[in-house]
């Protein structure tokens, strides 16, 4: 019997995925390959479903012999691997974003004699549409808390905005950017104490408790589906900090981040620490093993944010209490640093990477913002945080608005500083 193959991501089923998986069974042994989330993740959207879940779904269609996983956006590695007789596409690809992957799958088959077999596009059928009417639906909290332990394995890079507000939230979600190796976007949102607070124009101390945060954790989570990393600052104590976890955890929310810092709350901004305000490895790993058994899921992550260096310690101090974090349960570190140059920052994250492979690494490159985000990976960096940038920029903005505005005793002048509001009601789910 002749093979034939199927590239597919699978996560939505409509009567043109039906129509050609029937054409290709009609030519023989039909095998799906199915993509993987990492094959997927740096050209699209994170898939809805993991990718067991697609495979089930795929595997007990009728037509369909067998699936196997296609970990490259190319189809030419498995095309290579298994020599169909057939494979099988829609039209569709002749001139929207897969041209070029046509292109290599055609010389591809030519080396042992295979034909490609093209079958019409269904009409009325728009997968991005389907895509987007999935989106306006919303998420669940158990699926928006598993979303960043799906990206961390399937990125190289994790991709983080904070946003402090509804709107702002709404912004990290659906910009986007197509470059030529694929859409770039933000992967998920940082709820900061920082910007929480100063967008109330409140001062950012530890004395603004959960519940206030909250509020405003809860206007980003209502009109947003991407996953969300807390900044949990010193997490309080370990009675407190278990609290926060499962309040947290129950809404939906992917990790918290807690620092090894005791006492009274000073932004790391702000001059040298002295050494007595961080927290002694048994004191920090307490807290964060208190946190660990407090969790329900799986999912949830507690990411140990190391101030040594901000407090004026050695690289080697600061991994040695990371170390320590790990080993208490932390899934995840942070390292910060005030130096430019980057240099420690390197350092730490080739000790660490030498001792643990695939514990993430977050990295906040407000300081170092000369590194780009894969130079930064290439240090051994997981997830990237930008966490203030929403707020910074939308205040010289606003403050640059409203002095022009005084200045002309009336608004004609500003209006090419601000959007039409139609534009941004747009941005808004259900707004007509």
């Amino acid at each position: 019997m002749k093979t034939v193959y199927l590239g597919i991501t699978g996560d939505i089923i409509h009567p043109g995925i039906i129509n050609i998986i029937n054409e290709g069974a009609k030519l023989g042994e039909l095998t799906i390959g199915l993509l993987t989330d990492s094959a997927i993740v740096s050209h699209k959207r994170l898939p809805y479903l993991t990718y067991e879940q697609r495979e089930k779904v795929i595997e007990n269609i009728k037509g369909v012999s067998r699936v196997v996983p296609q970990e490259d956006w190319s189809y030419v590695p498995n095309l290579k691997k298994y020599k169909p007789d057939y494979i099988i596409h829609g039209d569709d690809w002749k001139s929207n974003y897969l041209s070029k992957i046509r292109d290599e799958v055609f010389e591809t088959m030519k080396e042992w004699g295979g034909e490609v077999v093209e079958i019409p596009y269904t009409q009325g059928i728009n997968s991005t549409a389907l895509s987007d009417n999935a989106k306006s639906i919303g998420t669940t909290p158990d699926i928006r808390r598993a979303t960043l332990r799906r990206l961390l394995a399937a990125k190289p890079i994790v991709r983080i905005m904070e946003a402090h507000s509804g709107l702002s939230g709404l912004i990290v979600e659906n910009t986007q950017v197509m470059k030529e190796d694929g859409l770039h976007a933000f992967d998920g949102m940082w709820s900061s104490s920082l910007t929480d607070s100063t967008s109330k124009g409140k001062p950012d101390i530890e004395a603004v408790d959960l519940t206030t945060r909250m509020q405003s954790l809860t206007d980003i989570l209502e009109c947003t589906s991407k996953p969300i990393i807390y900044d949990g600052d010193t997490g309080d104590i370990p009675e407190h900090f278990v609290f926060t976890v499962r309040t947290l955890e129950r809404n939906g929310v992917s990790a918290v981040i807690i620092e090894d810092k005791k006492g009274l709350k000073k932004n790391s901004l702000f001059g040298t620490e002295a050494k007595q305000v961080l927290a002694t490895e048994e004191e920090f790993c307490e807290k964060i093993s208190a946190g660990k058994k407090a969790q329900v899921t799986k999912d949830f992550m507690i990411i140990a944010r190391i101030e040594e260096i901000i407090a004026g310690y050695s690289v080697d101090e600061a991994i040695k209490k990371a170390f320590a974090a790990v080993k208490a349960g932390a899934d995840g570190v942070m390292i910060h640093s005030k130096d430019k140059s980057g240099e420690d920052i390197k350092e730490f994250c080739q000790k660490f990477r030498a001792e643990y492979k695939n514990v993430p690494i977050v990295l906040v490159p407000t300081t170092y913002n000369q590194f780009t985000e894969t130079e930064l990976a290439s240090w051994g960096a997981s997830i990237i945080i930008y966490a203030n940038h929403m707020l910074r920029a939308s205040y010289p903005a606003m403050q640059k608005c409203a002095e022009e505005i005084l200045k002309a005793e009336r608004s004609l002048e500003v209006n090419d500083l601000c959007m039409p509001i139609k534009q941004i009601l747009e941005l808004i789910p259900g707004t007509k």
